[in-house]
């Protein structure tokens, strides 16, 4: 869509149009009353910082929304299809890597509860890996904190590729 075109949709087709980038009604609401938005940089650095910090529970809900690494999902919605393009670089016909994520998720799901987030987009499979592995170790504060800013980096990736100039 073209950022004129967002700035002058009516406010639920405004709110449609974010609601993939990232489900959080706050933010949603934030975005869409800010408009008009004299360029693209303003859209993005306002939608930054609104999403600057979420709540706990504004996570726990986005989270709802987020697939397994690896796990490619089958609905037809625009985010399903946001969240297979983003992991274009996880190929699940590695079976060695996709063995590894399946249980490196398995273990993340276990000590914390929730699926393993990170911002697939513009990462290998290894480097994912890696980065899962490695927050494996991280406190629930710590990784509540990193979780958050991952949502973040999504929400403004997505946004970023909705929206032209």
């Amino acid at each position: 869509m073209k950022l004129a075109e967002f700035n002058t949709a009516d406010p639920a087709r405004a709110a449609d149009t974010l609601r993939p980038c990232i489900d959080v009604t706050r933010w949603v609401d934030a975005v869409a009353a800010a408009r008009p938005f004299p360029s693209k940089d303003a859209l993005l650095s306002f939608a930054s910082n609104a999403a600057s910090p979420f709540t706990p529970a504004e996570v726990e809900s986005a989270m709802a929304h987020h697939p397994r690494i690896g796990e490619r999902p089958t609905a037809a919605t625009a985010e399903a299809s946001m969240s297979r393009s983003e992991q274009a670089g996880v190929d699940p016909a590695d079976a060695a890597v996709a063995g590894a994520l399946a249980q490196g998720n398995r273990d993340y799901e276990e000590k914390f509860g929730r699926v393993f987030l990170i911002r697939a987009a513009g990462r290998t499979a290894p480097e994912i890996l890696a980065a899962l592995k490695e927050r494996l170790a991280n406190s629930p504060a710590e990784e509540d904190s990193i979780v958050a800013q991952q949502l973040r980096e999504i929400a403004i990736l997505r946004l970023e590729g909705l929206i032209t100039e």
